[in-house]
C-alpha cells in the first residue's frame, strides 16, 4: 500500500513538472487613451493617419502568432471619447451595439479599466457599454454608494499557458472636480492607495497569482495641480501606490497622455515597473517577462523584466480589421458629412494662445445666447485647429469644440469674477518686464531657459491651453507688466452697465470648470468645492457641442467677429511677445 502511494506520489510530482515549461514568454500589451481612434483616417479630411486600433491589431495579431509567448491585451480607459466615431454610437445611434464594444470584442481584449472621460458620456453611455464587453471592465475605487461595494468589477484573474496574472483596476478619484455629479450619481471615487493597500492583499491571498498588475487610469506626476505626495485621493497617484503598496509587479498608467517606462521601487524595495501610452493609439506600452518555473517551490520567478513603447506608424493597417467594420466607418462618415452652416471667414485656435480670437469668441457669443447670462467665460479646447471659410460640416464641430461639457448657469459676484479672471491670466501670460520677454508663461529652467518635452520636443508651458479662459459680456484690460493678483482691469459691462464687484451676475460656463476643473472657481475666486454645486442655477441636458451645431444650423451662414472686449497692455509688449511666443509655438 505504501509503496503504491509512493508511486503515485512520484508520478504527480513527475507530471507536474512536465505541465510546466522551464521558461515562459510573457507579453501584456496596454492601449490607453485612445479616445475613439479607431479607425487609420483623419474622420475630417480622410486622410489616412499612422495610428488607430487598425493597426493596433496587426501589432497584436503578430505577437499572438508568435507561439514562443504568451499574450495578454489591456486597455486603461478614456477610449469612448474624442472624436465623431465614439460620439454617434454613444449619442445617435444608440439603438445598437456600441462600436467601441464591437471592436474591443473582436479585438479579444482580456481587460480594461474605465477612464474619466468615458464617465463623462453618462450612465446611460457607460452602463450600456459596459453590458456590452466580453471582458471585465475594471474599477475597485469607484464605490456604488447604495452597496458600498465597487460600481465596476475591481480585478480580475487571468490564466493561460499556466501563466496567472491578476489585473487591480483603479481611476483617478478627482472625477467628482470636473463632472457633474448626475453623470456618476450613485457613485463616490476612494483613495488610489487605500484601495490598492486593501485589495492587493486580498488578490495576493486568495488568487496567488504569478505577475500581479496594476492597471490605472491616473498619471504618473503627482505634483500636478499643485498636489503632493500627501494629498488625498491624488488625482495622478499612480507612481504613489507603486511606491508606497508592496505586491505589485508592474503597473500600467494612463489619463496622462505622457508615455512612461521607468522602474521605482515598493516599500520593501522590490522594483515595480511603470509603463504608459501617449494617445490616440499612437503607441503600446509592451512589458515582456521571461518566467522560469521554480521547481521546489511551484511558482513562476521573474526572471528578466522589460518595457517598451512601440510605435504603431511602423505596422501596416490590418485589413480584416476594416473590412469588419466597414458599415460603421460608411455610417459614421455619412453622420459627419452633414452640412449644419457656413462660415464666411476662416477661424484658427492658434491666435486663441495669446489674446482675443473669433475662434473663442464664437462659443462666447454661443454661451451668452443660449443661457442669457451676463457673463461668459470659456478656453479653445483645441490647441492648433483650423476650421475653413465654406461650408460646414458636423465633422468641424469636434475641432471647434472637442470634449462633451454641459453648459452651466452659475452665479457669482463681481469679486469672484475678476479673481476667477486673475487667476487664469496669471497661470496664461509671463509678467513682461519688457517687450523682449514671453508673452506666455512657458515652462523655464534654472538658467531660465525654455524647458522641452522629451516626447514632442516642443516647449511646454507651465499651464495647459485649455485653462486659458477669457470672459465675455464685460469689457476689460490685461496688464502684463503688473503681478498676479493685480493685472486685470474691468471696466463695464458691453452695454455700458456698471460693473460692480459686491454685485452679484449670472455666468455661462462649461460643467468642466463649474465643477472646479482647473481651480478657476476654487483656487482663483475662492468658492468651497463643496459650494460649487449650490451656485448652479441651470444646466443643459445635452452637451454644448450639440448646442453650437444647432445654433449655426439656425444662423445657416456664420460671419465669425471679434468682440472685442478685451486687451492685453501694454500694447507694443502684446504685439512683440505674440508673434515671438507663436513662432515658438507653431514654428
Amino acid at each position: 500500500m505504501i509503496t503504491r502511494f509512493l508511486n503515485i506520489f512520484a508520478l504527480t510530482v513527475f507530471l507536474s513538472f512536465t505541465v510546466f515549461a522551464q521558461t515562459i514568454n510573457v507579453k501584456i500589451i496596454e492601449t490607453s487613451d485612445v479616445h475613439g481612434a479607431i479607425f487609420p483616417y483623419s474622420l475630417k479630411d480622410n486622410k489616412e493617419i499612422n495610428s488607430s486600433l487598425a493597426r493596433v491589431s496587426t501589432y497584436v495579431n503578430q505577437q499572438r502568432a508568435d507561439t514562443n509567448q504568451i499574450v495578454f491585451l489591456l486597455d486603461n480607459g478614456d477610449i469612448i471619447q474624442g472624436n465623431p466615431a465614439v460620439y454617434y454610437y454613444n449619442f445617435e445611434k444608440t439603438d445598437t451595439l456600441n462600436l467601441y464594444a464591437d471592436v474591443m470584442n473582436y479585438m479579444k481584449y482580456d481587460a480594461a479599466t474605465i477612464g474619466n472621460h468615458d464617465i463623462e458620456t453618462g450612465h446611460d453611455v457607460y452602463d450600456k457599454f459596459n453590458k456590452e464587453l466580453n471582458f471585465p471592465w475594471l474599477a475597485a475605487n469607484a464605490i456604488n454608494t447604495e452597496t458600498n461595494q465597487p460600481y465596476f468589477k475591481p480585478y480580475t484573474t487571468i490564466e493561460r499557458g499556466g501563466v496567472k496574472i491578476a489585473i487591480l483596476g483603479l481611476i483617478t478619484p478627482a472625477i467628482p472636480q470636473w463632472l457633474p455629479e448626475k453623470i456618476w450619481s450613485g457613485m463616490r471615487f476612494d483613495d488610489m492607495i487605500e484601495t490598492a493597500q486593501k485589495w492587493v492583499k486580498k488578490i495576493r491571498e486568495t488568487e496567488q497569482p504569478d505577475l500581479m498588475i496594476g492597471l490605472f487610469h491616473s498619471g504618473v506626476d503627482y505634483t500636478y495641480n499643485n498636489e503632493n505626495e500627501n494629498t488625498y485621493k491624488n488625482e495622478n497617484a499612480s507612481r504613489l501606490v507603486a511606491e508606497k503598496v508592496d505586491g505589485f509587479d508592474l503597473i500600467f498608467v494612463g489619463h496622462d497622455h505622457a508615455g512612461w517606462n521607468f522602474k521605482t521601487k515598493s516599500p520593501s524595495g522590490k522594483e515595480v515597473l511603470i509603463l504608459g501610452t501617449t494617445a490616440g493609439a499612437q503607441n503600446v506600452a509592451v512589458a515582456n517577462y521571461t518566467l522560469k518555473y521554480d521547481k521546489m517551490c511551484l511558482i513562476y520567478d521573474k526572471k528578466e523584466i522589460t518595457g517598451e513603447l512601440v510605435d504603431m506608424k511602423d505596422y501596416a493597417i490590418d485589413k480584416n480589421f476594416v473590412d469588419n467594420f466597414r458599415k460603421n466607418l460608411d455610417a459614421i462618415r455619412n453622420y459627419i458629412s452633414r452640412p449644419v452652416g457656413e462660415f464666411t471667414e476662416m477661424i484658427s485656435s492658434r491666435e486663441s494662445m495669446f489674446g482675443p480670437s473669433k475662434f473663442v469668441d464664437l462659443i462666447h457669443t454661443v454661451q451668452l445666447q443660449l443661457t442669457d447670462a451676463d457673463v461668459s467665460f470659456t478656453a479653445p479646447l483645441s490647441f492648433n485647429a483650423k476650421i475653413d471659410a465654406g461650408k460646414i460640416y458636423a465633422r468641424d464641430m469636434f475641432d471647434l469644440y472637442k470634449y462633451e461639457n454641459f453648459l452651466y448657469t452659475m452665479e457669482l459676484s463681481g469679486q469672484e469674477i475678476k479673481d476667477y479672471l486673475e487667476f487664469s491670466y496669471g497661470n496664461w501670460m509671463n509678467i513682461m518686464k519688457d517687450e523682449n520677454d514671453h508673452l506666455l508663461k512657458f515652462k523655464l529652467d534654472e538658467n531660465g531657459n525654455l524647458v522641452y518635452s522629451e516626447r514632442t520636443k516642443s516647449p511646454e508651458l507651465e499651464e495647459r491651453f485649455y485653462n486659458f479662459d477669457s470672459a465675455a459680456g464685460i469689457e476689460y484690460v490685461v496688464d502684463v507688466t503688473k503681478p498676479f493678483g493685480e493685472r486685470v482691469r474691468i471696466i463695464r459691462f458691453i452695454d455700458g452697465q456698471p460693473f460692480e464687484l459686491n454685485k452679484k451676475y449670472k455666468v455661462a460656463i462649461n460643467s468642466y470648470r463649474g465643477n472646479g476643473g482647473g481651480r478657476h472657481l476654487t483656487d482663483g475666486a475662492k468658492i468651497p468645492h463643496e459650494e460649487l454645486s449650490k451656485r448652479v442655477i441651470n444646466t443643459t441636458e445635452k452637451d454644448l457641442r450639440y448646442f453650437v451645431m444647432k445654433w449655426i444650423e439656425e444662423e445657416k451662414i456664420v460671419e465669425p467677429k471679434l468682440l472685442n472686449n478685451w486687451r492685453v497692455v501694454p500694447e507694443n509688449f502684446w504685439q512683440t511677445g505674440k508673434q515671438k511666443d507663436h513662432q515658438i509655438l507653431f514654428n
